[in-house]
């Protein structure tokens, strides 16, 4: 999973903007299903910026000195660590998560939580971000964590073209409710396709129903019943979304205040950008900020 999201991140112009490697204490693991072959050795942790930590299969397995040496060191430096599933159990062996909250695999949170007491251990919840530790769940959510990392490195642009690349939506987020991705509309369609197009540019300004139904050429009804069966969700719905996603782009490249943000999007006051976003995002503008903002 980090090989196919990180491997798949690219700029406007193509270019990777991870250099990813594979490492390991031998050069030939075995899964459950394959033997693989690793191209760098263990010692490559040493020059990484982030460090990524597989799940393992045997949770009694022992965990090489080694390994935990090198994780160490890794975090020493201020290297950036992540777990996938099981792999929290080989994190939290260098005792670096003691007194943090983390996440697991849910079938093996309460074994995580036995082992390492001193772990606050959340087995609801999809990833948990403490900065330079994370922590994710298991499956899915390993992906959901890598597109996590993604966004804070490049910005949420960059982690939904990745998203897409990898077919899959960039929408959830730790234990918080589902972040949107508002893409440019690209409908073919003669009436609707325009039609987003325009509300995209115009966020700022009225889009009441009767002046999208002016622009569409249609009355308010026909307006309303089309706009749910081409698109999906009625014209305020989609218009408070777009919105939303414009707010998190400004909360994430801009110093804006909040107010002035609200003032940009369309919601015309802070309040009302606030309910909008936390009902939507499940944090507010601030703590949005705060955590995909340096």
């Amino acid at each position: 999973m980090p090989c196919e999201i990180f491997g798949r991140t690219q700029d406007d112009e193509g270019r990777r903007l991870y250099d990813v490697r594979v490492c390991g204490l031998r050069p030939n693991v075995e899964s459950a299903h394959v033997r693989l072959g690793t191209r760098w050795p263990l010692t490559t942790v040493r020059r990484a910026d982030t460090v990524i930590v597989p799940g393992i299969d045997d949770l009694h397995r022992s965990i090489p000195d080694a390994v935990l040496k090198e994780l160490r060191r890794a975090i020493e430096r201020g290297a950036r660590v992540a777990s996938i599933c099981t792999g929290a159990f080989v994190l939290a062996r260098t005792g670096a998560l003691d007194g943090l909250a983390a996440t697991t695999h849910w079938a093996a949170a309460s074994e995580f939580a036995r082992r390492f007491p001193s772990v606050k251990v959340n087995p609801e919840v999809l990833y948990v971000d403490n900065g330079a530790l994370l922590t994710s769940a298991g499956a899915a959510a390993g992906l959901d964590l890598c597109l996590h990392l993604v966004r804070r490195d490049f910005g949420s642009e960059i982690a939904a073209h990745t998203a897409r690349g990898a077919v899959m939506p960039l929408e959830r987020a730790g234990g918080q409710a589902q972040f949107i991705v508002h893409e440019q509309p690209d409908l073919p369609d003669a009436t609707f396709g325009p039609l987003l197009v325009w509300l995209d540019g115009n966020l700022s300004k009225d889009l009441s129903l009767p002046v999208v139904a002016r622009r569409a050429a249609m009355s308010c009804r026909t307006l309303s019943r089309r706009f749910r069966e081409r698109v999906g969700m009625t014209p305020a719905a989609w218009i408070a979304r777009a919105r939303i996603r414009q707010a998190q782009r400004l909360l994430e490249t801009t110093r804006l205040s909040v107010e002035a943000i609200a003032e940009a999007v369309g919601f015309g006051s802070a309040p009302v950008l606030r309910e909008h976003f936390r009902a939507t995002v499940g944090a507010s503008p601030l703590m949005y900020r705060r955590a995909f903002v340096s």
